[in-house]
């Protein structure tokens, strides 16, 4: 019986285009029966033959239709002739008028009255002539009603279209502007990342995957009387793996997953953002328990009351104060979770960040060495790469590197190994994709003339022969005067992956910093706009010692540093002109005091500089190979290995 309902149930939906057509039909039909078509009867002839069988007596009637269009019947005895045969056409529809021989049109109705009239006379005949004046009212109302039924049509196809879209169980409405635009991601949908996709971040994942399991198993966590958190903030620098962290939740709960941008709640009309946030949480409770993400959600969610000049109301403060509503306000409901994203928390309003709303802040924070590692062995998956390639090498090339970042290594190398033809992506590759996304391409057409050729060779051998000499400075990898990108010509470190860094280590970056152009000086006892990237790093730095971290002994110990990022909005400076001028001094006391060291530096080895900058315009490139044979060992590369040589055994 259930089947049979089922067919019953399966009747033929009524198309729309077939009533359209039905219209149609008729029209055509009553178009044809009333005659609307009799212009279409009769075979076609010019007046001049007309004239003719008007002499030739041939003729029994004339109708003169609409003062333009004649219509000929011949005689009976004429029709039974061989040349009239086949003037009158076949139909196979019947007609309730008589259907002519010939029809044709003519010009001046007076001269062709008198032209009859004449042969009429002449010939004796006594051939009808008649006028008649038609109307088809039926295609005259056709085209009055047409435009109005193509601008119905028109307006019924719009509403349809945006009836359509959007708007989750709101189909039939024709607006949905108000609906969210929520992606809905569930276990039967195509989402295949999972916590395995997600090298490193383990401290963010563990956090992550707790949140799946309060959904999975509530019981677990609330039998002692705990509740179950209402949200999650992942905080950190672009491209560490906030947005792949939820990808892996939406592939790894087993409930609804809506996944939506901070952007798609802004829209041009009054309300919509705040009702997207209603109708957004309103389908998350119905499918309950679940969870939302809202990616970026800096776009919607910073500090009210900040920079609303305007004095009316804004729209996005609506849509945060209905977000902070849903999230933590009466009737909210525990069993939806939100995950949100942003690399811009110092911007959000406090109100959003309290707990009850986003219970936790998750940082996830650039990958050290060994999360470099392992975000290399996920993207090196895919690449036909040589047997003895060194992952720990490659991960300790790229400090400071995110995920994005390495991910864009693996891609580039593998583009390179292809360009230059290679079977297999090898550590070569690799290098070249590093300097590649760091300088740039390598420009070895630039135009340059050999005294800048020179100038570049020695301001490049100055920042070696200075870093080489510092205890605190970064070690060297290498060192180019290939135009890359923007600069003629580049030195190539290794920092030392540093949580704190003290005065001296700052100072002695900052000499090796300055090391291009007191080499210029000491060489060619000129200076250039060369330096101009070392000036503007080492201006930032000694900036940062004397405002930000109170490194300075003359402005002592205090901080201008605003973590909460509203001072840049300010228009007033948090110190007094006295202490801007104090500021002033010192940072330019500490540059100069750096200058002046590697100016000494550089004077003391004069010689091994020059012959460093000659090998290196004979070569274009030079490693820590081509330094020692002219430095000797660098004293302080035996601490480093011994310290690292501990820390392993310690672990």
């Amino acid at each position: 019986m259930a089947k049979d309902n089922k067919n019953l149930n399966k009747k033929p939906k009524v198309s729309p285009y077939w009533i359209y057509g039905i219209i149609i039909a008729v029209f055509l039909a009553i178009q044809l029966f009333s005659g609307g078509f009799g212009d279409s009867s009769g075979s076609k002839t010019t007046p001049t033959e007309f004239f003719n069988y008007l002499r030739n007596g041939e003729v029994d009637k004339v109708e003169i239709i609409n003062n333009r269009i004649a219509r000929v019947y011949l005689t009976d005895a004429a029709q039974k002739l061989e040349v009239h045969k086949n003037s009158k056409p076949k139909t196979i529809l019947p007609s309730v008028s008589p259907i002519p021989n010939y029809k044709f049109e003519f010009g001046d109705l007076k001269l062709f009255q008198e032209e009859i009239n004449r042969i009429k006379a002449e010939n004796n005949l006594t051939t009808e002539v008649g006028f008649d004046t038609e109307q088809n009212v039926w295609g005259d109302l056709l085209i009055t009603l047409l435009p109005f039924v193509l601008i119905i049509g028109i307006w019924i196809f719009i509403m349809r279209r945006m009836s359509s879209g959007g708007g989750g169980g709101a189909g039939g409405q024709i607006f949905n502007i108000g609906k969210s635009k929520a992606k809905l991601f569930d276990e039967k949908s195509d989402t295949k990342t999972s916590f395995k996709d997600v090298a490193g971040l383990e401290g963010a994942k563990e956090e992550v995957q707790e949140i799946v399991d309060f959904l999975k198993f509530p019981e677990k966590y609330t039998a002692l009387g705990g509740k179950i958190p209402k949200g999650a903030l992942l905080v950190g620098p672009p491209g560490t793996g906030k947005t792949l962290l939820a990808k892996a939740v939406a592939g790894e709960a087993k409930v609804p997953f809506f996944s939506l941008s901070g952007s798609d709640f802004v829209e041009m009309f009054v309300g919509v953002g705040a009702s997207r946030v209603r109708d957004l949480f309103k389908q998350a409770k119905e499918k309950s328990p679940s969870i939302i993400f809202i990616d970026e959600i800096d776009a919607i969610g910073r500090a009210r009351g900040k920079n609303n000049f305007s004095g009316s109301n804004d729209e996005r403060e609506n849509t945060l104060n209905q977000l902070l509503t849903e999230m933590d306000g009466f009737g909210t409901n525990t069993n939806v979770i939100v995950l949100a994203a942003t690399n811009r928390a110092d911007v959000l309003d406090s109100a959003l960040m309290r707990a009850g709303r986003f219970d936790r802040q998750i940082y996830v924070d650039l990958p050290d060495v060994r999360e470099r590692k392992e975000i290399f062995e996920v993207h090196l998956r895919p690449l036909k790469k040589e047997e003895t390639l060194d992952i720990d090498f490659l991960a300790k090339q790229t400090p400071g590197f995110s995920g994005a970042d390495i991910a864009n290594v693996c891609n580039e190398a593998a583009l390179i190994a292809a360009r230059k033809g290679k079977k297999a992506v090898n550590k070569q590759d690799f290098l070249d994709a590093v300097d590649r996304i760091i300088g740039g391409l390598e420009k070895k057409n630039k135009i340059i003339t050999p005294e800048e050729k020179r100038a570049v060779a020695f301001h490049e051998a100055g920042h070696a022969t200075v870093s080489w000499m510092l205890e605190h400075a970064a070690p060297l990898v290498k060192v180019t005067i290939v135009p890359r990108g923007r600069s003629l010509g580049a030195a190539w470190y290794l920092p030392e992956e540093r949580l704190i860094v003290r005065p001296e280590q700052m100072l002695d970056e900052m000499c090796a910093a300055l090391g291009g152009r007191a080499a210029e000086k000491v060489i060619f006892d000129k200076i250039s706009t060369g330096a101009l990237s070392d000036l503007e790093k080492v201006t930032k730095q000694a900036r940062a010692m004397v405002t930000i971290y109170g490194l300075s002994d003359k402005v002592g110990n205090l901080t201008y540093y605003d973590s909460s990022g509203q001072s840049e909005y300010g228009f007033t400076k948090p110190y007094s002109e006295q202490t801007a001028e104090l500021i002033d001094k010192e940072i330019s006391d500490i540059i100069e005091e750096q200058y002046e060291r590697a100016v000494k530096l550089l004077e003391q080895h004069k010689d091994k500089l020059t012959e460093l900058a000659e090998v290196l315009l004979d070569k274009e490139v030079i490693f820590k190979d081509n330094l020692e044979k002219i430095f000797g060992k660098r004293p302080y590369d035996n601490k480093e290995a011994v310290s690292e040589v501990k820390t392993e055994e310690e672990e």
